[in-house]
């Protein structure tokens, strides 16, 4: 549909929007099932999801295992907080690059466009300074590379 906006807010939020051609039921599952997220979270091309656990309950566990195939790879642990069906996820999450990242707080929302979804993602961090280490990973081409693959494995 279009490519992902991101934006900051204050010192600590970044805001993430894109649409998706697809109802928001089908994005969210894509956003909480271990079988659907392996095929699209996987950020730039050449890169796989060989651990993905996704316990979609309050208190449920995440850990994502990125490789590249050549020896390079990265985890995210977190867990789920509150979860609506089809309409809002709420988790905390933290990269091991290799030593773990200060906790980000996540919110996504998935709300019906005409015939899509608008998906708005909305990252807590807890200061300036990490909010800008995370924007200077290139975290944006990233996102809508696994964006794009998603929008693709819905239609």
């Amino acid at each position: 549909m279009t490519g992902l906006t991101l934006r900051t807010e204050g010192d600590t939020h970044v805001i993430v929007t894109r649409r998706f051609a697809a109802p928001p039921r089908q994005v969210y599952r894509a956003h909480v099932e271990p079988e659907l997220l392996r095929k699209w979270l996987l950020g730039p091309d050449g890169w796989s999801m060989p651990v993905c656990i996704s316990e979609p309950v309050p208190g449920g566990r995440i850990r994502f295992e990125w490789t590249d195939g050549n020896g390079n790879g990265f985890h995210l642990t977190g867990h789920y907080v509150t979860l609506e069906p089809h309409t809002r996820i709420v988790h905390v999450e933290r990269m091991h690059l290799p030593d773990p990242t200060p906790d980000n707080h996540v919110e996504t929302r998935f709300e019906a466009d005409g015939d899509g979804t608008l998906l708005t993602l909305r990252m807590t961090l807890p200061d300036a300074a990490t909010r800008q280490a995370m924007l200077d990973t290139g975290m944006e081409t990233g996102m809508e590379a696994s964006y794009a693959r998603l929008e693709g494995s819905l239609l």
